[in-house]
């Protein structure tokens, strides 16, 4: 981990710069296989499993004998925990239910909004080295609260060419409709495009690696919706003297785990801090089974000593990370001042990982730098806003001159006629 002391605000643009990778082949070969899954379907997926998850798949669909025997394949442990961060998540969610008001702009001039759930929606939940059931509860949970009618979900298969039961027993209890066994790109063409067995969504949720990343941006050019752009997984960490350096070294070392190329980023006006941080991560870092994985992220990684606690929110706010965690005693007058994050976790006890998992906030979020235009995935992000209007004869004759001569004045001629007629009808 680098350590930048004192940096001038010219210096901050280079501090929070992510990597940034060279994706043009990376581009063609996704291109290639996406236009493989719209030509030749199941047998273009099957295909693509077979080269690159190393299985030979008879059927892309998780049979209901499968998602039986994953229910005897967790403990009951697991489960409950499961049970419980998935009513955590339904909780939250639900509270952000649309409540619509009717609105008289003018007299006889009524408009409204109605909140209407995207009816079938594909969720992406990737296998790899951490198969991420978690992740199935925070994109299902509010699909089904929205009232989404068909709720795809892909995900990889392992080796035996079965799906880890824990994906599939969270499935279950977040109401997933119907499960496939399909990875990387391929499943994104074929939640895309549709093939003899998975059907055509409107909108794919869900991480992924750069192939994933790259092939969601590539079919929400013309065929579906998606639900953001996003990288690789950060976490910026403000701590000032008061801060719990384990609970703060836990915390880095938590999203430095995820991947080689997560980074994390600490914060803080204490030249300490930073000194008992970077022991304290390496004392951690030597007790963590993907120890290698967490080091090679650390190696993108910077210790900033700024001086004062305003310049430690301004430096968060342009950095603009997936997550903030705030560790310092003023954590709640720091909160007030963040415009740009993901998802903020305040005070010494709020760990990313209870976001993660089970405390009810969403955890799919914008990574990249895209919290400055992005939020997390909510309930909004399964529905559409469709807006109403009704105009009585009163109405007409509130706005209708006002129209006219805006029509009028846009030199559209029809649009005009469109209310001169109604206008005229009146006259009668």
């Amino acid at each position: 981990m680098r350590i930048i002391r004192y940096p001038k605000r010219e210096q901050w643009q280079k501090i929070t710069e992510r990597p940034h990778l060279d994706v043009s082949k990376l581009n063609d070969t996704v291109a290639s296989v996406l236009a493989d899954i719209r030509k030749r379907g199941d047998d273009a997926v099957k295909g693509y499993e077979l080269k690159f998850d190393h299985v030979d798949l008879p059927a892309l669909e998780v049979s209901h004998e499968e998602m039986e025997e994953a229910e005897h394949l967790v403990g009951a442990e697991l489960k409950a925990a499961i049970q419980l961060a998935h009513y955590n998540i339904h909780a939250f969610h639900e509270s952000q239910l649309f409540k619509s008001k009717k609105v008289e702009t003018q007299p006889g001039v009524t408009c409204w909004q109605k909140s209407i759930a995207i009816e079938k929606v594909g969720l992406y939940i990737p296998g790899g080295t951490a198969p991420l059931f978690s992740t199935v509860l925070m994109l299902a949970t509010p699909a089904k609260i929205a009232g989404c009618k068909e709720i795809v979900l892909c995900t990889p298969p392992g080796r035996d060419g079965k799906v880890n039961p824990a994906i599939l027993v969270a499935a279950r209890i977040a109401g997933v409709n119907k499960i496939f066994k399909a990875g990387g790109v391929q499943a994104i063409g074929a939640m895309a495009y549709g093939t003899e067995s998975v059907p055509k969504v409107y909108k794919i949720f869900g991480p992924g690696n750069q192939y994933v990343m790259a092939a969601k941006q590539q079919v929400s050019l013309h065929d579906v919706a998606i639900d953001m752009p996003a990288g690789p997984s950060e976490v910026c960490v403000i701590a000032d003297e008061d801060a719990n350096i384990e609970f703060v070294a836990a915390d880095l070392l938590s999203q430095a785990e995820h991947g080689i190329d997560s980074q994390v980023l600490l914060i803080t006006t204490s030249e300490q801090v930073i000194l008992d941080v970077q022991a304290e991560v390496n004392r951690q870092l030597e007790l963590l089974p993907r120890k290698e994985i967490a080091a090679k992220a650390l190696e993108n990684s910077t210790l900033v000593l700024v001086s004062n606690k305003q310049e430690a929110i301004d430096l968060s706010n342009a950095y603009a990370p997936e997550h903030l965690i705030i560790q310092t005693k003023d954590y709640e007058k720091l909160a007030s001042q963040v415009i740009n994050a993901g998802s903020v976790f305040l005070g010494e006890y709020a760990c990313e990982s209870a976001g993660d998992y089970a405390s009810g906030t969403n955890h799919t979020l914008p990574t990249h730098g895209y919290a400055t235009a992005y939020n997390g995935v909510n309930l909004d992000s399964y529905c559409r806003k469709v807006t109403f209007q009704h105009l009585t004869a009163e109405g007409i004759q509130s706005i209708g001159h006002a129209v006219e001569l805006m029509a009028e004045a846009e030199q559209l001629d029809a649009h005009k006629n469109a209310m001169s007629v109604r206008m005229k009808s009146l006259e009668t």
